[in-house]
């Protein structure tokens, strides 16, 4: 008996060892790329930085690829075989019992496993469908974050945490900014009540760095009450400077906004780290917060695990989601779920000319892109079987009429072949439909600006209606109709040219040409806005985006390589905008 055939029932613990190599491998080079954003930083590299965190998101599915095809090569004909798979399981689940990436890893398995079988849904036997554990893994020997007392001078507080903190590279002025951070956060203390011998401040020793910014990650700690503290730095030709100290909860929970891209964070104990975000931002779920430090795919896995004890502790049927319909997407809801689903259409009623295929493309750039806080971020889902009495007959005949090839409905199920899951908002429309003077003006102001910031990121909506914008929680507008978004650069923005005679003035159609990239800013006012009280506070606060001028300018800025400056956190709140602040910078810099 050859070596071969006496040790065939070692296949399974050799496949999950091979499975587990890879996931070192991945995770390695997801460390390497996190841990050169400090370099990126302290040498103003932009773009490489950049760079860094599309390569990251990419990383993962290429390494999901070449795992699949190694793990189907040793496998042979027992690639499809559900004895030998769950052996594997148990191999896989046993080495990694006591990994300090016990979950990430457990995800990746899930990810070979749904790759090595197209077309099959979560099998529970099979994968890690359901946490095998708390989502800890266990508790750091050494604590995640530095620890100090409110007792002591708060400037000694700061010139200690800046010693800890060190960047390969100059200050612009230390001294000034520890000033300002003591100045304003002193008074924040008095103004908020807290006793200094009642709290610390606990400062994650992990730096969290994206685009142009680094950022301090902290909190003001009692048994009581939590409170966020959080540090922006910048860099410029002058040195490293702090920008901010940010103790609110609108600024934090935008910073960590599902809206925006991934922070490049180098974190030990993940879960651990999840947990003390989790402290400054209540509000926010596990799934948001794994996405938001890197771990998109296990975020996904928590979702997906959320959303089945939501199924599971309620009764309630799915109902097609508030709004307009798209001419896109079907899109529905459950009532008491902050979710909505998104199933592509079979077919497009004109004017849409995109195929299936390209709306797929969109929404993977948008994925990919940095989505500066304006374009909401989504999980792609296949196969996905619900239970078909979730469906009342109706909801079931519009959704299958609309995307029939997306839908196997059996007698007790309806699975969907393909799908995305985002957050719900408000549409922008319905939205001002109730809305008060005062916050009709501020999402309006709210609208120009996502659609400013997203130019700044070289993204071009399309499709502007209001109906295509959502509001969030924090009343912030965020774009979520992706099938008709392009780059900036791609467009050409032109002046309608003056009509010859009565003819030209009067005609039906354009007596000029007018190319599928041709864009004519004169024309939004005839269409973003119907409602003429809220067309002119649009026009009081963003009528530069009627004129070709804004969107030209913007086009020779990305041409040039140069990447626009857009904070996550309120202007108001950096000190360069607090001239009232002794010592504090007063020059300001466009904001968008």
């Amino acid at each position: 008996m050859i070596d071969g055939q006496m040790f065939e029932k070692l296949l399974p613990y050799d496949v999950a060892h091979l499975i587990l190599g890879e996931y070192f491998g991945y995770y390695h080079q997801f460390k390497r790329i996190t841990k050169r954003a400090k370099i990126r930083f302290e040498n103003t590299d932009w773009h490489g930085i950049q760079e860094d965190a599309t390569e990251r998101i990419s990383l993962y599915r290429e390494i999901v690829g070449i795992t699949v095809e190694k793990v189907k090569h040793l496998l042979g004909e027992k690639a499809r075989d559900d004895r030998t798979w769950l052996e594997t399981k148990k191999h896989y689940s046993h080495d990694i019992q006591n990994f300090n990436t016990r979950n990430i890893a457990e995800t990746f398995y899930n990810s070979i496993f749904r790759h090595a079988h197209k077309g099959l849904g979560a099998d529970s036997k099979l994968m890690f469908v359901h946490a095998t554990a708390t989502y800890r893994e266990f508790k750091s020997t050494e604590p995640i974050f530095h620890t100090y007392s409110l007792d002591q001078n708060t400037a000694s507080l700061f010139k200690d945490l800046f010693r800890k903190i060190r960047f390969d590279a100059p200050w612009q002025d230390l001294e000034r900014d520890i000033k300002l951070l003591v100045s304003v956060v002193d008074e924040e203390l008095e103004l908020r009540g807290i006793g200094r011998s009642e709290y610390v401040i606990h400062i994650l020793k992990s730096i969290f760095f994206r685009n142009k910014g680094a950022y301090i990650v902290g909190r003001i700690y009692s048994r009581f009450n939590t409170v966020p503290f959080v540090i922006p730095l910048l860099h410029d030709e002058k040195g490293i400077y702090v920008d901010a100290v940010l103790m609110d909860d609108i600024d934090v929970s935008s910073i960590f906004s599902y809206n925006r891209s991934y922070f490049l964070a180098d974190v030990d104990i993940v879960s651990e780290t999840v947990d003390f975000l989790r402290s400054i931002l209540p509000l926010k779920n596990l799934g948001e917060l794994y996405n938001t430090i890197g771990f998109e795919k296990h975020g996904k896995t928590v979702f997906y695990r959320d959303f089945l004890r939501h199924l599971a502790k309620s009764d309630e049927s799915f109902m097609m989601a508030p709004g307009i319909k798209g001419m896109v997407m079907s899109v529905f809801t459950l009532p008491t779920y902050n979710m909505v689903f998104k199933v592509i259409r079979d077919e497009f009623a004109p004017p849409k000319n995109a195929t299936q295929e390209e709306v797929k493309e969109k929404y993977e750039l948008v994925n990919r892109h940095n989505r500066v806080g304006r374009m909401t971020d989504s999980h792609m889902f296949e196969n996905l079987v619900l239970d078909k009495r979730r469906f009342t007959d109706d909801l079931l005949s519009e959704l299958v009429e609309e995307a029939r090839s997306k839908y196997i409905v059996t007698e007790d199920t309806v699975e969907i072949k393909h799908l995305y899951v985002e957050k719900r908002m408000i549409p922008l429309n319905i939205y001002l439909e109730t809305a008060s003077k005062e916050d009709a003006e501020d999402v309006i102001d709210e609208y120009g600006k996502a659609i400013k910031q997203m130019a700044a990121v070289n993204i071009f909506p399309g499709d502007m209606l209001l109906k295509n914008f959502g509001v969030t929680r924090l009343k912030r507008v965020v774009f979520y109709d992706y099938d008709e978004i392009g780059f900036l650069t791609d467009y050409n923005f032109r002046r309608i040219p003056d009509a010859r005679d009565d003819f030209d003035e009067f005609a039906a159609t354009p007596f000029y040409h007018v190319g599928p990239n041709d864009i004519f800013p004169e024309e939004f006012p005839k269409f973003l806005i119907g409602n003429p009280e809220l067309r002119e506070i649009f026009f009081r606060l963003h009528g530069d985006l009627y004129d070709v001028k804004f969107w030209r300018d913007m086009q020779k800025k990305l041409e040039q390589k140069e990447i626009v400056d857009v904070y996550p956190y309120r202007d108001k709140k950096r000190f360069r905008t607090q001239p009232e602040l002794e010592g504090s910078p007063t020059e300001r810099q466009d904001e968008f």
